[in-house]
């Protein structure tokens, strides 16, 4: 069948099974080169197997939960937004999230993801404190810090190329309310919008929209929006009456592909003029449902469709905080200058981060959508540059066009894992369409 990601490209024809249990998934990874696939939310062909992708779908059950310790066990294939329709009634939720609630436990284990909280929190791995993983043999071994500690280390953020992950032990965050108290800093400047950041380095979570079409002395202007868990105290008579926030929120459908001219210069240039005024106008605090906060766009169904019939690509880098004002500047100098940019362009600050190989590192990380073509690669390319001349790395989960030079000039610790795939026998067992592509 043709199998991408979430961006649409690229499309591959791969053969897929959709095993039951340990000893069907076993059997399938005796048949050569595997990768797991989740809900195919990675944006390129990280979860693609030409030869033989394997769907956790069915390794979907919730195992154990200690109200004591918020540890949640669970198997792989359960999605983020069943944890949350469970846990978030008895006062419980993620303690890290990324962007949307339609991904997998094993497959945000596998990309190490990160939210609007990594400046305080770090990322996912910080809260995994054990993972069974399955061997090339059909063998499973538990992995933590203190049990098969390199496995372990390298799972998180390894991208399915360790093994396959069954099941974790993953602990949740205590919360009194659904409801999340937001402040948005109207930034007029690339430079006003890191001040924020730093300012707000105590704030539990932290994200800015950029425009970065403005050129200029508008350079990088944003919305910087702080995040807080709302108390029961803080909540009005509406609020109260839906502690949680689980009221169900409209959806709609984005119904087919759009034309090429929804996301042109001009077009994209007028929404985030109109979008940058309209957030500059909120001056106040305001209790939003945890749904519209931490995942906006799970409320337009097939929004991938926005950009195209030729799909989209993710541009995501992050630049050490050394380099990141002049290397964010070139970014979205470059980016304004070919008229190309995304009304999802994405700003975040991010924290320590003590991974093997996961992406993130103390700095700040930009994310911008292009629509697929000819235009959006060449540009592309020269983020590329840009972003490795000022010592940044781009996430894996995102990635579906960047070439293994790139990636080798950015990440020495991509060789490493290249090694220790080859030394171990794992290159053979466990290969994406993307760990081809890029050498690992």
């Amino acid at each position: 069948m043709k199998l991408g990601g979430w961006g649409r490209y690229p499309l591959l024809e791969a053969a897929v099974s959709a095993p039951r249990d340990e000893a069907a998934l076993a059997a399938q990874l005796a048949r050569g080169p595997a990768i797991a696939r989740g809900n195919g939310r990675a944006y390129g062909d990280s979860a693609v197997s030409p030869q033989n992708t394997l769907h956790m779908r069915h390794f979907d059950r919730l195992l154990a939960f200690d109200e004591a310790s918020g540890r949640l066990e669970a198997e792989a294939g359960v999605l983020l937004a069943d944890v949350v329709a469970v846990f978030l009634p008895r006062g419980w939720f993620p303690a890290v999230t990324p962007g949307t609630k339609f991904v997998t436990l094993g497959g945000m284990i596998a990309a190490d993801v990160h939210g609007k909280n990594h400046h305080r929190d770090g990322s996912l791995g910080r809260f995994v404190d054990w993972i069974d993983v399955m061997d090339a043999e059909g063998r499973v071994r538990r992995c933590s810090r203190g049990c098969n500690a390199e496995l372990f280390a390298w799972t998180l953020g390894g991208m399915g190329l360790t093994g396959i992950v069954l099941r974790a032990g993953l602990r949740l965050r205590r919360v009194e309310t659904g409801w999340i108290r937001v402040t948005t800093l109207p930034a007029p400047d690339l430079e006003a919008a890191m001040a924020a950041f730093e300012a707000a380095g105590e704030a539990a979570y932290s994200v800015a929209w950029i425009d970065c079409l403005a050129g200029g002395e508008r350079l990088g202007r944003a919305l910087v929006m702080l995040g807080e868990h709302a108390g029961p105290e803080e909540l009005g008579p509406r609020q109260r009456r839906d502690r949680f926030a689980l009221g169900r929120r409209r959806r709609l459908t984005v119904p087919l592909d759009a034309p090429s001219c929804l996301l042109s210069g001009p077009a994209v240039r007028a929404f985030n003029r109109l979008y940058y005024r309209r957030g500059a106008r909120r001056t106040a605090p305001q209790l939003v449902g945890w749904d519209s906060y931490f995942y906006p766009l799970d409320s337009l169904v097939g929004w991938n469709r926005l950009y195209g019939r030729r799909g989209l690509l993710q541009f995501q880098c992050v630049l050490p905080l050394a380099t990141a004002a002049a290397g964010l500047r070139a970014l979205l100098g470059a980016t304004a200058q070919a008229g190309r940019g995304s009304f999802l362009a994405v700003l975040k600050r991010f924290g320590a981060q003590p991974g093997r190989i996961s992406f993130p590192m103390p700095g700040y990380s930009l994310a911008m959508d292009f629509p697929v073509s000819g235009g959006s690669l060449t540009l592309m390319r020269e983020l590329d540059r840009i972003a490795v001349a000022h010592g940044g790395r781009f996430y894996l989960a995102k990635d579906a066009r960047m070439t293994a030079e790139t990636l080798a000039a950015s990440d020495g610790r991509m060789a490493a894992l290249a090694q220790m795939r080859r030394e171990s026998g794992l290159h053979p067992a466990f290969q994406s369409a993307q760990s081809r592509r890029l050498s690992l």
